[in-house]
C-alpha cells in the first residue's frame, strides 16, 4: 500500500499530486546549481524522525563535509537533528575503493541497520565512473532498484541531467517519478522552472513551474491554468459603480459584481487616476480593496493618493508596489491571491498589465495568465479593473497586443481629441458584456477631486 510524503514544499506536493509516492524512486534532474540539493535536504528534514530517519547519501561529486556545512545555513537545517532524525554518509570512498558492488552491499546494511524510510542519493549520476561501462551501471541500477522496492523505501536520486539527455539515461527508465529542475535566462533575466516528466500511479500538474531558491529553502508555484468553471457565482444583485457617476451612467449604472475591466489608454491619459477612483469609492461603501501597481513606489503612489483627496493609510485600502524588473507572475500571483483572501477584497486594481507582460517572456502564457487570475477573482465575487498602455494618443486602431481585451467583460478607451492648440482628454466604453452599450466618446478633466466627465464630443 503506497503513502504519501511530504517535499517540504506544501505547492510542490500540490503539483505531485499530493506528494512523493512511498515506496517509489523519485530522481531529481537538472544541471549543476538549479537547487536539487535544497530540495533533497529539504525533504530530508521535512520526513526524517528518529524512529525512522532519511538518511542522505553523498557519493563522488561533493565531500560530506561540505554537504553538511552549507545545510546549516537554511532556515528548515535543525541541527540538533542530524545524526538522529537525518543521518549523513559518505559512499564515495567505498565507490572508489571497492567499487559498485561493494557501494550496493553498503547501501543495503545501511538501510537495514537504520530502518529508514527515505533514502537519497546525491548524486546517483555520479556512480557511473565507477562502472566498466554502461551495462555495468545499469545492472547496477537495476539491482538498487529491486532492493529498495523490497524493502519498501522511498528514495530520491540526484543526477545532473538536462532534458534532452535525460531521455536515454538509464535512471530516468528505471525511476517512478521524475522531476526536472531548469534554469533559462532571458536578457539579464534569470529564470527557474520545473516540470513532472513522469509519475507513475499518481496525476500531477503537466507544464512548467516556476520556483524560487532563497535561504528557507524551494518554493513551487503552481501555474495558473484554471479550466473555465461551468459554476456561476451567486453573490450580490446589486451593480458596482466605477467612482465616477458619469461613467457609470455610459456603463449603464456600473459594473457587475465580479466582473473584470480593462482600461486602455496612452501615458498620462488618467489610467491610475481611474483606478484610484474604483477602489476609493468601494473603500467609502465599506469593501476592503487592493491596489496593486508595478509602475509606481509607495511614496509617487502615496502622493497621488493625496493630491485627490483620498487617504493612502485608508483600512479599507491596501496598496501593494512592487517593481516589474525581477519578479516572477506566479509567485506574484499566489501572494496577490494569498492577500485578497486574507482582507475579504471585493474590488481588485491591477497597474498595469503591460508591466506585469514585460516579466513573461511567453505571450501565450501571459493570456493563459490572466485568463485564470480573472476567473478565480470572478468566483471569489472580486470586482476587478487593470490597466493597459497603448501606443497612440489619438484612438487606437487595434487593442489585443496583449490578447487580455477579450477576457474583460469592460473595455474603456482613455484617449486624447484635439481641441485647437491644446489636447483634451476622452473616454469611451468600446464594451460592456451582458449589457446595453451605445459607445459615445466624453471628454473628462482630472482635478483636484479626481476625475470630471462631460458631454459627449460632437461630431467625433
Amino acid at each position: 500500500m503506497t503513502e504519501r510524503l511530504t517535499s517540504g514544499c506544501s505547492r510542490l506536493d500540490t503539483i505531485l499530486g499530493g506528494g512523493l509516492v512511498s515506496p517509489s524512486i523519485m530522481l531529481l534532474a537538472g544541471a549543476p546549481g538549479t537547487g536539487k540539493t535544497v530540495l533533497a535536504q529539504q525533504c530530508a528534514f521535512a520526513n526524517g524522525r528518529p524512529d525512522a530517519p532519511v538518511v542522505y547519501l553523498s557519493t563522488l561529486t561533493e565531500p560530506l563535509i561540505k554537504i553538511t556545512q552549507f545545510v546549516q545555513g537554511l532556515a528548515f537545517c535543525e541541527p540538533d537533528r542530524i545524526g538522529t532524525a537525518v543521518l549523513f554518509e559518505d559512499l564515495g570512498d567505498v565507490v572508489v575503493n571497492a567499487g559498485l558492488r561493494a557501494a550496493l552491499e553498503r547501501v543495503t546494511e545501511i538501510i537495514a541497520r537504520t530502518s529508514c524510510a527515505m533514502l537519497v542519493i546525491d548524486s546517483v549520476k555520479a556512480l557511473r565512473f565507477a562502472a566498466r561501462d554502461a551495462t555495468d551501471y545499469a545492472r547496477f541500477l537495476c539491482e538498487l532498484a529491486g532492493r529498495l522496492s523490497a524493502l519498501a523505501i522511498c528514495a530520491v536520486w540526484l543526477a545532473e541531467y538536462d532534458t534532452p539527455e535525460l531521455a536515454t539515461s538509464p535512471e530516468y527508465a528505471i525511476a517512478d517519478s521524475t522531476v526536472v529542475l531548469s534554469i533559462h535566462t532571458s536578457g539579464q533575466r534569470t529564470n527557474r522552472a520545473l516540470q513532472v516528466l513522469k509519475h507513475r500511479g499518481s496525476a500531477c500538474r503537466s507544464g512548467w513551474h516556476a520556483y524560487r531558491i532563497t535561504d528557507h529553502g524551494l518554493d513551487a508555484f503552481p501555474r495558473l491554468s484554471d479550466v473555465a468553471s461551468a459554476t456561476e457565482w451567486r453573490g450580490e444583485v446589486g451593480r458596482v459603480s466605477s467612482g465616477i457617476p458619469a461613467l457609470d451612467k455610459m456603463l449603464n449604472d456600473g459594473y457587475w459584481p465580479g466582473s473584470s475591466t480593462v482600461i486602455a489608454g496612452p501615458p498620462g491619459s488618467g489610467k491610475t487616476v481611474l483606478g484610484l477612483h474604483f477602489v476609493y469609492r468601494g473603500a467609502e461603501l465599506g469593501e476592503k480593496c487592493t491596489f496593486t501597481t508595478l509602475e509606481e513606489n509607495h511614496v509617487q503612489l502615496g502622493r497621488a493618493i493625496r493630491s485627490l483627496g483620498w487617504d493612502p493609510r485608508d483600512d479599507n485600502v491596501v496598496l501593494r508596489c512592487e517593481s516589474p524588473n525581477d519578479i516572477y507572475i506566479d509567485q506574484w500571483s499566489y501572494e496577490l491571491l494569498e492577500s485578497l483572501e486574507a482582507t475579504g477584497c471585493r474590488r481588485l486594481v491591477i497597474d498595469s498589465l503591460t508591466d506585469l507582460a514585460s516579466a513573461c517572456e511567453d505571450q501565450q502564457r501571459f493570456s493563459e495568465f490572466v485568463r485564470s487570475l480573472l476567473s478565480r477573482c470572478a468566483q471569489s465575487g472580486i470586482s476587478t479593473l487593470l490597466t493597459l498602455d497603448v501606443p497612440h494618443l489619438f484612438g487606437q486602431h487595434q487593442l489585443t497586443q496583449l490578447g487580455t481585451s477579450h477576457l474583460s467583460d469592460h473595455l474603456v478607451l482613455l484617449h486624447y481629441v484635439r481641441n485647437g492648440p491644446k489636447l483634451d482628454r476622452a473616454m469611451t466604453v468600446l464594451k460592456s458584456r451582458a449589457n446595453e452599450n451605445h459607445p459615445e466618446t466624453r471628454k473628462f478633466v482630472i482635478t483636484s477631486e479626481g476625475i470630471e466627465v462631460g458631454e459627449p464630443v460632437p461630431g467625433y
